[in-house]
């Protein structure tokens, strides 16, 4: 079995195209996600994470404590070193998850699996994976796509970005790249040549019969 890695910098289309490969058929591991569970009512993280910022720590409408993300994310975009520390808490969490996750799929018997991590290579997490997979657009249509988000500033926009290895950096390290900048049908047909390079078609008895033979 392949385990692929999906990356890519903010605004550039990762959901997207997680989108399209599950639409083909590929199991997606989708690492924001399991940290929303992580953190969200009665979350295995709630309670290490509420230690290193209590103020985050509140309550659904059920009373089920859980983690604010905003009100963390205020915190730690203001303070490294507790981003640091609930990266730490979080991080073992989340990869045993995708261990999980991959072990179960290869029972299952799939060829192809997917790990969609938005820091897969600021991680190191890339050295996990098989084959690494990019997502990219012109600058201006990353900007264009970030900036139209709800409660997005230009302060905010420039902060994650260099929070990220520059997208340069993560097509050079790539085994395939792929250019959402030219609209969703050709993302999906770029993608859709990289799941078939992955995880070609198996040839059945059938494709094999010589020509003019009947089944």
């Amino acid at each position: 079995m392949i385990v692929a890695g999906l990356t890519g910098s903010i605004g550039m289309g990762k959901t997207t195209a997680a989108n399209m490969l599950r639409e083909m058929g590929i199991p997606i591991h989708d690492a924001d996600a399991t940290v929303h569970v992580l953190m969200g009512p009665n979350g295995q993280a709630v309670d290490a994470v509420a230690a290193l910022c209590p103020e985050a720590l509140a309550a659904d409408n059920k009373g089920c404590p859980m983690i604010d993300r905003k009100v963390l994310g205020r915190h730690i975009f203001a303070d490294p070193e507790l981003k640091a520390a609930v990266e730490g808490v979080l991080y073992p969490m989340v990869q045993a998850s995708e261990e999980a996750f991959i072990a179960e799929k290869e029972k299952e018997g799939c060829r192809l699996v997917v790990l969609d991590v938005p820091l897969l290579f600021e991680t190191g997490w890339d050295a996990r994976v098989d084959k690494k997979i990019v997502v990219s657009a012109p600058s201006d249509v990353q900007k264009a796509r970030v900036m139209a988000r709800p409660g997005m500033t230009e302060e905010r926009f420039n902060a994650v970005l260099k929070a990220q290895l520059p997208d340069a950096d993560k097509r050079a390290r790539a085994d395939y790249v792929i250019d959402t900048g030219t609209g969703l049908e050709e993302t999906r047909k770029q993608l859709a040549a990289v799941v078939a390079e992955l995880a070609p078609p198996i040839k059945t008895e059938l494709n094999h019969r010589p020509p003019g033979m009947r089944p």
